[in-house]
């Protein structure tokens, strides 16, 4: 691409879609991040320092600490936050910190409370620490490194709470299936969204009366959540929100509760703390009062679960919400190649909302260690250019298929790569729902309408396309069953003009319906599901009496124009349906004994579920306008249901920033090798290289700037750091502000009051 001619690759083969830039790149420079000091706390912490003791003893245990985690380590009262960078060894740091209060401070490991939030991670923490050198297993056992939920749970449980935990996601979705049955809402409502939508008010410490009902798909999905709830209650059973907004409660209610909490822990730490949300950050502050003794680690840049109620405003206003504090940066990247840490420096510095920090690497640039990009037409050729490579590198012995992980923004953008590695038999391991594109719950009635334009008597899809006619599944069935055994037809779908009961517009559905079957047997699949669309079931699809865009319609409608995609490589119908079986067949054989841990297969997961993770080489698809940034985030200021609080062009600007912070996460979980690859076509039109992806590689706006005639003008600008909002003075506001009149304004980022100011800007 670009110009350039294919060239041999380190598989051997030539293929022209692997470049060193990507497509459309004004600069030819790859970014390369500093390489960091080699200096540790052998050259740092002096012999006759009273804690060089310590130091040794963790020198000799292979921890050799560099300055700014000297720092963290050293500093044991007050505040402190510690931005912690991509791969910057703050686990290390928050290890060997601990070992120092309990070694060279003395402080009792029972006054210490550790918080993280997943058990691995809480797990790991007590192992590691438990060997730290001169540790004891009485104080080792002593220490509370928990989960949030484990931590609250174990607090509830001694105050009498009895109900049972529903920790099971599968059981929570079964449950919620079998409520919209019982309350006969047949909308196409997901229960994971459902689940979300739930734990985003309770981490707001709301509940569901709190919910909407502007619409006849909010009053659905409040209606749902209502039996939801009130069925855990019936069967003595919560789930994990509730834990933490019982805990909160207790202790709002229960002051002499809090007041032995705190009295109890003295020290509080906080790992992944850009993931925290309201609810969590209120506990936190609770417990560390009034000693303020609170430790945070924590990445602003990696704040990717907004969506859950994850705010960066906790980590970016740290200290006007503890004044005084301390706040260490942790800017030296052990994980990744200098050109790895170096693209990803590039890619996050155009937020604006951040706390400033450039990366430095630890370890040395190889010689084939820089990025390459893809620019494939579609996402099937993007798949198998990519399955070819791994298969290529393996074969040669020079890598795992375990080496391998692939990330996307969506489920959706799996599906061709997915397809990919169970045809050619190449062992993977899908950290997801499970399930194919053609499982989904709402791409399976499509599939189904399909199936009776090629075999009428298909009674399974018959079941399957009930619900999109709007009668009872349980009942239609019998009734078919019933008349067809009496006298067969070929197309029994036709009894159901006689189901008693049946509204003037359910016949009418019905048999429209029945003249659309017949219509699509002739039909190339990818028009047939286009037709199936124009016809009736995006419509169908549209769970509310409003057109504003909502995520959830969004990505019913990108999981469709998939379906679309992958139905164009079919000549018949039958053919396509073929393949479909063909595929789910080999997935089923496939999954016998399916394990979590990955081994020797190539792990594929959303760039969500990556986070915290790292691997030896990363292949990020799907990395084109509409996908990275994803739709609903370039349209954020018209969806409804979108997570980000601000309005208008700020709540574009917000969802931006998190796309661009999605991809920085997925470009830093590599160590040694990244691939990016950026499809020409996503859901069947044309796409750019996504803005994120080619901003390394375009000219800056300095450099820009500097060839244009500048001129000061007056300004508004955020007085909150490290915010950098800024808005141009209108004439109005100018001529107020000289007569004393002007009125404060409010950052459209961060809502902190706006001063006046000036800056240089193009003529």
């Amino acid at each position: 691409m670009n110009g350039q001619t294919p060239r041999e690759t380190s598989g051997g083969v030539a293929e022209e879609l692997l470049d060193e830039r990507p497509a459309g790149a004004e600069l030819r420079r790859i970014p390369m991040a500093r390489q960091a000091s080699p200096e540790t706390t052998r050259e740092l912490v002096e012999a006759d320092s009273a804690d060089a003791g310590y130091f040794r003893l963790l020198e000799q245990g292979g921890i050799l600490l560099n300055k700014a985690q000297l720092q963290a380590v050293r500093h044991t009262e007050g505040s402190l936050l510690a931005l912690a960078g991509a791969g910057s060894g703050k686990t290390t740091m928050l290890i060997a910190r601990t070992g120092y209060m309990l070694q060279v401070r003395r402080i009792p490991a029972a006054r210490i409370l550790l918080l993280t939030f997943s058990s691995k991670a809480a797990a790991e923490m007590r192992e590691r620490i438990g060997r730290l050198p001169g540790m004891t297993g009485q104080e080792a056992g002593q220490l509370y490194a928990r989960t949030f939920h484990s931590f609250f749970l174990q607090l509830l449980r001694r105050q009498g709470l009895e109900q049972e935990i529903l920790s099971s996601t599968q059981r929570q979705h079964i449950v919620l299936k079998q409520l919209m049955r019982e309350l006969g809402i047949q909308g196409p409502y997901q229960p994971e969204t459902l689940l979300s939508l739930l734990s985003s008010y309770k981490s707001s410490k709301l509940t569901v009366e709190h919910m909407p009902e502007d619409t006849a798909g909010e009053r659905e999905m409040k209606q749902i959540l209502s039996r939801y709830e009130q069925w855990k209650e019936e069967q003595g059973q919560i789930d994990f929100d509730d834990v933490l907004l019982l805990a909160y409660r207790m202790l709002q209610e229960n002051r002499a509760l809090l007041r032995a909490l705190q009295d109890r822990f003295h020290y509080v730490m906080v790992d992944e703390f850009q993931d925290t949300n309201e609810l969590q950050y209120e506990l936190v502050r609770m417990v560390a009062e009034p000693r303020r003794n609170l430790m945070v680690v924590g990445d602003d840049d990696q704040t990717i679960y907004s969506f859950n109620g994850a705010s960066s405003a906790f980590i970016l206003e740290f200290e006007q919400l503890y004044p005084g504090a301390t706040v260490i940066t942790l800017d030296t990247n052990y994980r990744s190649v200098p050109a790895i840490v170096g693209l990803g420096n590039e890619l996050i510095r155009h937020n604006l909302s951040r706390r400033e920090k450039t990366l430095q690497a630890a370890r040395t640039q190889g010689e084939q260690n820089s990025p390459r990009y893809m620019r494939p037409l579609h996402s099937d050729e993007e798949a198998q250019g990519l399955v070819r490579h791994i298969r290529q590198e393996v074969a040669a012995g020079r890598r795992m298929y375990g080496d391998y992980a692939v990330l996307y923004r969506s489920a959706s953008n799996s599906r061709a790569i997915l397809e990919q590695l169970i045809q050619q038999g190449v062992p993977h391991i899908e950290y997801g729902e499970g399930l194919l594109l053609y499982e989904h719950s709402a791409v399976r009635p499509v599939l189904d309408y399909l199936r009776l334009s090629q075999h009428r008597r298909d009674f399974r899809a018959m079941e399957g396309i009930l619900p999109t006619l709007y009668v009872n599944r349980e009942r239609a069935m019998a009734h078919i069953y019933a008349h067809d055994a009496a006298r067969p037809r070929k197309g029994p779908l036709t009894y159901l003009d006689t189901l008693p009961g049946l509204k003037d517009y359910q016949q009418q559905k019905i048999g429209e319906r029945l003249a659309l079957i017949r219509t699509l047997r002739l039909m190339q699949p990818t028009a047939a599901v286009a037709h199936i669309r124009k016809q009736f079931y995006d419509a169908y699809l549209e769970t509310s009496n409003t057109q504003r865009l909502t995520q959830h319609k969004e990505m019913l409608k990108e999981l469709l124009d998939e379906l679309e995609t992958s139905a164009k490589r079919f000549a018949t119908i039958d053919d396509f349906l073929a393949f479909v079986e063909q595929l789910k067949e080999r997935r089923t054989d496939e999954a016998g004994g399916k394990l979590q841990e990955q081994g020797d297969r190539v792990a594929l997961m959303t760039i969500h579920r990556s986070k915290g993770l790292e691997f030896p080489v990363v292949l990020l698809i799907g990395a084109s306008e509409g996908s990275l940034p994803h739709s609903s985030a370039l349209e954020a200021d018209r969806m409804k249901d979108s997570y980000v609080q601000e309005q208008g062009s700020a709540k574009l600007q917000a969802a931006l920033e998190e796309e661009r912070r999605l991809a920085y996460v997925a470009i830093t979980r590599a160590r040694e090798e990244l691939i990016i690859s950026s499809p020409a076509l996503h859901r069947g039109k044309r796409a750019q290289v996504s803005r994120f992806v080619a901003a390394p590689f375009s000219r800056t706006e300095q450099e820009a700037e500097r060839k244009k005639p500048m001129e000061t003008v007056p300004i508004w600008r955020c007085v909150r750091k490290p915010c950098k909002a800024w808005t141009r003075m209108s004439a109005a506001d100018v001529q107020a502000a000289a007569a004393g009149q002007s009125r404060p304004r409010e950052c459209p980022l961060c809502g902190a009051p706006m001063e006046r100011g000036s800056r240089e800007v193009p003529v």
